[in-house]
């Protein structure tokens, strides 16, 4: 994989558009100056936020998109405008060979369904997953999948999205065998559905991957560090997720509240402001942004809709390094290694 990969950009994507893209391009530039745009939307708006960073400007092509998808369109009209949407064309730069990922804050189901049927997926490959990274107490970072991409998973599934996780989490984290765990209600081997008891012993039984299988784990337990890939079906996945979210949320504007109701707990804030600071930092979405379709013949990375400069800046470094380490060939070599020492039966394929 090239060393100067480009990252096609949805410009218009997202709560704010062009502009906190362009922002946000310009910060991971300045970290990575081997990075190369193509940046496809409003030509004359992201022209006038190219101004503004000569440097970015340098590094950037645009492409002109006439329409933008809204967060109100069925993901079925959203295929329909691939070919004019700065979305749509994003992705087919991806598949065309002319950028490496491609980056969006837009509409999730729109781009989930465009991407899977413009790049297919690979061979092994039933179904993508939406992965993302979420923090915990240990020292690593968490990757959670799926979160919304498939509210119904057979254990095989399941069992893929264990092997792409894992890839996920050696690329980006480092680990040689992440610990990957299913999220059940109860640790025992005897929890939990069918499909979760399948996956589970299909695990158990495949040393040859590159991961360490460590049962099931409850939904409490999940920004512990006790796992390093959790794994469910997108139902499960995105109702954890926002609970997640929701209740950091919630901290914070609790201990907010609290630290404004006195003059004591007012002076109290003052002494402990580098604790609660550390905490947001530790707690914002920004920092974890880019979350990633996993699956697929080649690179989508997914970023919050409402996502600051920081967080677009973050998407892309997430990007580029997945597309540096050939993610899309790691996770069809594990999974071409998994299916060879447990072929499916005739019937089953």
């Amino acid at each position: 994989m090239t060393d100067t990969p480009r990252i096609a950009i949805d410009a218009m994507g997202g709560d704010v558009g062009a502009s906190v893209m362009s922002e946000g391009a310009a910060r991971a530039l300045a970290i990575d100056p081997r990075l190369k745009f193509l940046m496809i939307g409003d030509e004359a708006a992201i022209a006038s936020c190219l101004a503004a960073h000569p440097a970015l400007k340098a590094a950037t092509e645009i492409l002109h998109a006439p329409e933008v998808i809204a967060g109100t369109d069925k993901p079925s009209q959203a295929i329909r405008r691939a070919k004019t949407t700065s979305m749509g064309l994003a992705i087919d730069a991806v598949k065309q060979g002319n950028a490496v990922a491609a980056l969006s804050a837009g509409n999730t189901g729109a781009l989930m369904a465009m991407s899977k049927l413009a790049l297919r997926t690979l061979p092994g490959i039933d179904r993508p997953a939406l992965a993302a990274l979420l923090p915990t107490l240990g020292d690593n970072d968490l990757v959670m999948l799926d979160l919304g991409a498939n509210t119904e998973c057979d254990a095989n599934n399941l069992v893929e999205f264990a092997v792409m996780g894992a890839v996920y989490a050696r690329i980006v984290m480092g680990l040689e065998r992440p610990r990957v765990r299913l999220l059940n209600i109860g640790e025992e081997e005897l929890k939990g559905t069918d499909e979760v008891k399948a996956a589970a012993a299909m695990l158990r039984s495949a040393p040859e991957l590159p991961l360490s299988f460590d049962g099931n784990i409850e939904a409490d337990r999940i920004g512990r560090g006790e796992a390093d890939v959790i794994v469910s079906d997108g139902f499960t996945g995105n109702v954890a997720l926002k609970s997640v979210e929701g209740t950091a949320r919630f901290i914070t504007d609790l201990l907010r509240r609290a630290f404004t109701s006195s003059f004591r707990s007012k002076a109290g804030f003052l002494l402990s402001r580098p604790a609660f600071h550390m905490l947001k930092t530790h707690l914002d979405p920004n920092n974890h942004n880019g979350a990633v379709f996993l699956g697929l013949n080649g690179i989508v990375v997914k970023s919050h809709g409402g996502a600051d400069a920081g967080g677009v800046a973050n998407a892309i470094a997430v990007a580029a390094k997945l597309a540096r380490a050939s993610l899309t060939g790691r996770i069809a070599e594990d999974l071409a290694r998994f299916h060879a020492a447990h072929p499916m039966p005739a019937a089953a394929k």
